[in-house]
């Protein structure tokens, strides 16, 4: 009869000691896969891409459904120029989660960047007007972009200074405004916003570029070239300083 019993235990406890394995082998993937996202990001960031992809792959191989692991791998086919292995990885996290918001960020600004500007749009006005968002800026600054792709500096103006409004010391929304104040011919702006985005970040080679622009059509000389000196010294292989170098050859 406790034999009986023993075996009716047995049995009972088998399901649970299953579960509970499954479950620890479960979380030892799931953090053996943000382990390697954090590496995978960290030498994203550094423009180590082989070594980024060697660890986000492992961080899918640990948890197919991770998707920071595949917007972050969506970014570095990106960085590869293979726009089509990264449609697939925001189509992938489309499929598992259509309502996040970084998702519906980022798949829509690569969206908008490959010229798909209805779907872009689409999904960058779904996630800048949902309550729920906490950095709704972000896709409203895409949003401008993508309607300066389009043409419509209008509407593109209307979304930064909504963008303005949530979060007036984004940084890539301040260089969107150094852009679009030059390019309207408000150069004085143009200046202003370059010097509001130099508070929150550092010189790149499009701020820079923009920069001796704006000095050039000011008539100050001597910003255009310490802009010039300092794109040349800080970004020599840049698009934008090969441009100053080829009006600085001998004709």
């Amino acid at each position: 009869m406790w034999l009986k019993k023993l075996n009716r235990i047995v049995v009972c406890l088998i399901p649970v000691a299953l579960v509970a394995c499954s479950t620890v082998a479960e979380k030892e993937k799931i953090d053996a896969a943000n382990v390697y996202l954090q590496l995978g990001v960290r030498y994203l960031s550094l423009n180590n891409l082989s070594l980024a992809k060697e660890n986000l792959e492992l961080a899918l191989q640990s948890n197919s459904d991770s998707i920071p692991a595949h917007i972050a791998m969506a970014f570095l086919y990106e960085k590869l120029n293979k726009y089509d292995d990264a449609r697939q990885q925001y189509e992938r996290c489309l499929s598992l989660d259509p309502e996040n918001l970084s998702l519906q960020n980022n798949y829509g600004r690569f969206l908008c960047d490959r010229r798909d500007f209805d779907k872009g749009m689409a999904l960058l006005t779904k996630a800048s007007s949902n309550m729920l968002n906490e950095t709704p800026w972000m896709a409203l600054t895409n949003a401008g972009r993508c309607q300066m792709a389009m043409g419509d500096k209008k509407k593109a103006g209307t979304y930064f200074e909504k963008a303005l409004q949530a979060n007036p010391n984004y940084a890539p929304l301040l260089l969107e405004m150094q852009k679009m104040s030059y390019q309207n011919g408000d150069f004085k702006a143009s200046r202003e916003y370059l010097e509001r985005y130099l508070t929150v970040a550092a010189q790149t080679p499009d701020t820079l570029w923009v920069a001796i622009q704006t000095e050039q059509a000011l008539g100050n000389e001597m910003l255009v070239k310490e802009y010039t000196a300092l794109l040349l010294e800080k970004f020599p292989y840049s698009n934008e300083a090969k441009q100053i170098k080829s009006t600085l050859r001998p004709q």
